[in-house]
């Protein structure tokens, strides 16, 4: 039996117990487990990890056991799509991923020829917004983010803001540089520089900061990873300490802490989550999570987490042979570990975001409203 008619065979007994052998349904992740920033990846697989030892220990999804299949896209659109594909000849339900808008071209056109829905906890660029595809999201867009920085930004005294940005994921950062050019102009500042570079180990981060200073800005801001954040915030304190330093979503990791030190303290940064939160289900969430691997959740595994429940859920709800983004659909919405997540037909989303300053080696909530 082929892998595609084999998922099927799996989707139509989904809602039986008792059905053929019970087998587990077997559930993909992809994302960037070994490539340099592969802090999102690697955080979001835990999430995923953590949601399937839950329910399996709970009894599983009607009575089958969930099997978790990962698989590492290197963020190497070549990797991506070996790797997509091996997910797809193993027969499974979905896909967990991907975790960077760059990946996303080389993954879903693989998994949409198998008929396999993909959920990305963290993918925000328009490029995949308002489409009927085999994709839903559970972060907002670029658009949401970037419109929300410039105003926070303008708000706090920045009118001249020079920009620095990784091409290694070109769809995601041009797309953030767009939809900010754009909201900032909008707000009454302008971008002093633009300057783009290629994420590498020995990659000029001092020229990079050297050529945002050349227009003299007011701000510096990158639309990096954490690990070139943290180089980049290095060299920032280095030639222009005094200047205000910020960067984009994709840099709020615990390895952004790690390895920035005292020199990212002050940067201004958006979570999607609320770090301060004590309600039950989050304190125990983070709780669990912190036992089974020895360090806080971070937005990946929070939204990746979040990703698996929706699924979970709309796996133990389908009927017959409904498709499985018909039933994350139809079944919604989904109570995530902070936020209710709904759906649209294309399977877009709105979340909460908070904006944080780092000080003494933590994430510290602004009382700022964007709107």
């Amino acid at each position: 039996m082929s892998g595609f008619k084999r998922g099927l065979a799996l989707i139509a007994c989904a809602g039986l117990v008792a059905c053929g052998s019970g087998e587990p349904i077997r559930i993909g992740f992809i994302g960037g487990l070994s490539d340099r920033n592969s802090d999102v990846g690697q955080s979001g697989e835990r999430g995923v990890q953590l949601a399937v030892e839950r329910i399996n220990r709970a009894g599983g999804i009607n009575g089958r056991q969930v099997e978790l299949v990962s698989r590492d896209d290197a963020q190497d659109p070549a990797v991506a799509a070996r790797s997509a594909g091996e997910l797809a000849a193993a027969g499974v339900e979905a896909v967990i991923g991907p975790f960077t808008s760059g990946m996303a071209a080389a993954i879903l056109p693989v998994t949409a020829k198998a008929g396999i829905l993909n959920i990305s906890p963290t993918l925000t660029a328009m490029d995949y917004y308002g489409k009927d595809d085999n994709l839903v999201r559970i972060n907002r867009t670029t658009r949401d983010n970037a419109t929300d920085y410039a105003r926070v930004m303008f708000a706090r005294g920045q009118r001249r803001v020079a920009v620095a940005y990784d091409t290694r994921n070109l769809k995601f950062t041009e797309s953030w540089l767009a939809e900010f050019r754009q909201a900032y102009a909008a707000a009454g500042g302008r971008l002093a520089g633009e300057v783009p570079y290629h994420s590498q180990p020995d990659a000029d981060f001092a020229g990079v900061v050297r050529a945002m200073l050349k227009e003299h800005p007011d701000g510096l801001f990158f639309i990096s990873g954490a690990i070139d954040v943290a180089r980049l915030a290095k060299e920032a304190r280095a030639q222009a300490p005094g200047l205000p330093i910020g960067a984009s979503e994709w840099a709020a990791t615990e390895q952004l802490l790690d390895l920035g030190g005292h020199m990212v303290d002050g940067l201004l940064i958006v979570l999607n989550f609320d770090g301060d939160d004590e309600s039950p289900r989050f304190v125990e969430f983070r709780e669990a999570y912190y036992r089974r691997f020895q360090r806080d959740p971070g937005y990946s595994s929070i939204s990746a987490y979040d990703a698996a429940t929706v699924l979970f859920e709309a796996l133990r709800r389908r009927r017959g042979d409904e498709p499985v983004k018909a039933a994350v659909l139809n079944y919604g919405p989904y109570q995530g570990l902070q936020q209710r997540i709904a759906f649209d037909a294309n399977g877009d989303t709105q979340r909460k975001v908070f904006f944080n300053e780092i000080r003494d080696g933590r994430f510290r909530p602004l009382a700022v409203d964007p709107r």
